[in-house]
């Protein structure tokens, strides 16, 4: 059972003891941000922009959901993105790439999902976000914007956009209160300077959310299973309804996963294990089922084995179209105001671009195209790409900028 389940969804006499240390944590991160906004101490300002992703509660089941949304988004307007994180507690070191055949001790269940859902997206971890960064831009020069997922307290690294994901219901916000004391991270005033706060699930008014910052609400549709098989037989929870039916999942996902199977009327016997457990297929061994449910993100941990009847729940997140735009307006005047030549590189050599001034694009000589530049974003996708007829058609100096 979690702390959490004793203490952080109440007021008890143990938090005479815990308020204190709760609000020497809350000084103490208070006092570092102001020493960065004071230039007490320095920061680092990458060639290209960085978006933050966090969350202020311990448990942020909304976030990875809307990391992979960010990923698609920017990767649909033609846009390069890039993944940066803590990973593993377990990796202090040299900042290391994170590839689906990663060893999950080694870089951490989450990275290693965001590595498989996110296909062309680097991810790379480490405890130093900067070098982590940098060695990422070493290793993909074609990337041209990143995402820092777990950033927000990380103020070494400067950021171009901070956005918190909250998933607002009781669970997650508890008591209101800061570590030790209660679930919170930082304290709800923090969402006062964020950029955006992305909120998934019905507002608790319990709070005041007058001062924060824009709200933009999240939906995650999670109501259709399919087999592990073949994702194409599905099964909705209505059709569950006579079946012997276990559920497992991890520490980490337990919470929201049995929560939401109830809330879909599904009657199940739970089990759950340790975070970052590695899967056996001896976990699955149950003389009385006839279905196993698991979570998109925890079945990928299974991938190594085959269970014949294990059933997933995707995730998916719907987000406000409003975010949308406002994230697109901000990376575009990010844009404006960098020279593009020096911070992007063709997506298939990875060589050096020179800026087509008169049409507009980024071309790439060695491969013989033009990558179009629409409403201040450059669209770095292959099928995108003018291709430059003949080597004559390749801009003279004065056309270059």
């Amino acid at each position: 059972m979690k702390l959490s389940e004793f203490y952080w969804h109440r007021i008890t006499p143990l938090h005479f003891l815990l308020w204190p240390i709760s609000i020497l944590y809350g000084v103490i991160i208070s006092l570092k941000r102001l020493c960065y906004r004071l230039d007490l101490f320095s920061t680092i300002t990458l060639s290209v922009p960085v978006i933050v992703v966090d969350s202020i509660t311990v448990d942020d089941k909304g976030k990875t959901p809307f990391i992979l949304w960010l990923v698609e988004l920017l990767k649909g307007y033609g846009l390069r993105p890039g993944i940066i994180s803590r990973g593993s507690n377990d990796n202090t070191g040299t900042p290391i790439a994170v590839t689906t055949s990663s060893d999950q001790d080694a870089v951490g269940g989450k990275s290693l999902w965001l590595a498989h859902r996110c296909a062309g997206c680097p991810v790379w971890i480490g405890d130093d976000r900067v070098a982590v960064a940098e060695e990422l831009l070493k290793a993909h020069p074609d990337c041209n914007i990143l995402i820092n997922d777990d950033g927000l307290q990380y103020h070494q690294l400067e950021r171009d956009l901070e956005i918190v994901v909250i998933d607002y219901c009781e669970q997650n916000i508890g008591n209101g209160q800061i570590i030790p004391a209660g679930p919170l991270r930082e304290s709800l005033n923090r969402l006062q300077d964020v950029d955006a706060v992305v909120v998934n699930g019905k507002i608790n008014h319990k709070f005041d959310t007058e001062e924060w910052a824009s709200i933009y609400d999240m939906n995650l549709t999670r109501d259709i299973f399919h087999h592990n098989l073949d994702p194409r037989n599905c099964i909705t929870p209505t059709e569950l309804s006579s079946r012997r039916i276990h559920a497992i999942a991890d520490l980490d996902n337990a919470q929201w996963f049995f929560d939401h199977l109830l809330s879909l009327g599904i009657n199940a016997k739970f089990h759950t294990f340790a975070d970052n457990h590695k899967f056996e297929k001896k976990d699955f061994q149950f003389p009385d089922t006839d279905i196993i449910l698991m979570s998109e993100e925890d079945a990928f941990k299974t991938r190594s084995f085959t269970i014949n009847n294990l059933w997933i729940l995707p995730v998916e997140a719907q987000v406000d179209g409003a975010l949308r735009e406002y994230i697109i307006k901000n990376i575009r005047d990010k844009f404006q105001s960098l020279k593009l030549i020096d911070i992007m590189a063709c997506p298939l050599c990875k060589g050096p671009l020179r800026y087509g001034k008169f049409k507009d694009e980024l071309i790439c000589q060695s491969d013989q195209l033009a990558f179009p530049i629409i409403r201040g974003i450059p669209v770095m996708q292959k099928d995108k790409a003018r291709e430059l007829s003949n080597k004559n058609e390749t801009p003279s100096k004065h056309e270059l900028y």
